[in-house]
């Protein structure tokens, strides 16, 4: 893959001032100060637990990808687990909300939507031995394109993949705005494909002049087969995001929500699904995080979007 101009997350420091508690839904309450809703005095204990994962381009792959974890979140809290695939970010925010979806992993840009509006509680994202797993954002082309910079994305069709992704909108457009006052409708016309795999593979065959995407979703991809190194050309990155946030509606039954985080921790990966698909991007377990701490920076993005997160 051929790269050309590479920044940080210091490119958005102009734009990214302290980072705001942005509200919880009145639904919820708050009152350890941790930015995510409190386990309410009323709690369920549903008889089936569903757990989803993030939109992907092939939810039937991802499925059997996840089926042994899931297998060992029966064994460990004594319920069934059933796989949901979601379409998009908003059915799966609307799925915790309405109560019909109880323990997930929800995309870097999704995750502040869902902490406040569907009261998801992330407790931890992929990692290895030393630490946190992460991506970073990046603009891609196609060889011959003509774009060899961001400034060259005047005038050109750039794919984004929907408001509520971190790399997928809000980063990029505040990068582009800040840093480069390219503005959409104005400087670029903005399309949205829906999913990172449709950027990527759109790029890839020149139906984008180029697109704002997670590079981790690319390297996967990439490492499939779907599409070659070849066929892509970095012209930004930026510094690193935490990656899918994994956790738990609010009300559950306190002792069922223990077991759910128990699942994940003790999951075994050596031989497991789960680390054939990501072993070649260095993840070996689930690794603890807190919503307050390791989604600051993204609460920046958002704050600088002015992001309004319309709870209904």
């Amino acid at each position: 893959m051929r790269k050309r101009s590479f920044l940080t997350l210091a490119c958005l420091a102009s734009v990214l001032a302290a980072a705001p508690a942005l509200a919880l839904d009145a639904r919820y309450a708050d009152k350890d100060g941790d930015l995510v809703a409190d386990t309410p005095a009323q709690t369920i204990d549903p008889p089936t637990l569903v757990f989803a994962y993030t939109p992907v381009e092939d939810p039937a792959l991802y499925g059997r990808v996840w089926d042994g974890f899931l297998r060992h979140m029966e064994k460990v809290t004594g319920k069934k687990v059933r796989f949901f695939p979601v379409q998009s970010n908003a059915a799966q925010i609307e799925a915790m909300r309405a109560g019909r979806l109880h323990v997930g992993g929800f995309n870097t840009g999704s995750v502040p939507v869902a902490v406040n509006c569907a009261g998801f509680v992330p407790f931890a994202i992929m990692g290895d031995d030393k630490g946190l797993f992460g991506y970073e954002m990046e603009i891609i082309t196609y060889p011959g394109s003509g774009i060899t910079g961001l400034q060259d994305l005047k005038g050109r069709k750039l794919a984004f993949t929907a408001e509520t992704s971190n790399s997928g909108f809000k980063a990029p457009t505040a990068l582009l705005r800040s840093e480069f006052d390219l503005v959409a409708g104005k400087d670029f016309t903005a399309v949205f494909s829906g999913k990172h795999d449709n950027s990527v593979l759109g790029v890839a065959y020149a139906d984008y002049d180029a697109a704002a995407i997670a590079n981790e979703v690319m390297r996967r991809m990439m490492d499939r087969g779907v599409v070659k190194p070849e066929q892509i050309v970095t012209i930004y990155r930026s510094g690193t995001f935490p990656t899918t946030g994994y956790g738990l509606v609010y009300n559950l039954k306190p002792e069922l929500a223990a077991g759910v985080k128990e699942a994940f921790f003790s999951f075994p990966w050596k031989g497991s699904e789960l680390e054939k698909e990501f072993v070649k991007q260095g993840v070996s377990r689930f690794v603890p995080i807190t919503y307050r701490k390791n989604w600051e920076t993204v609460r920046k993005v958002d704050a600088a979007m002015n992001v309004s997160y319309g709870c209904k």
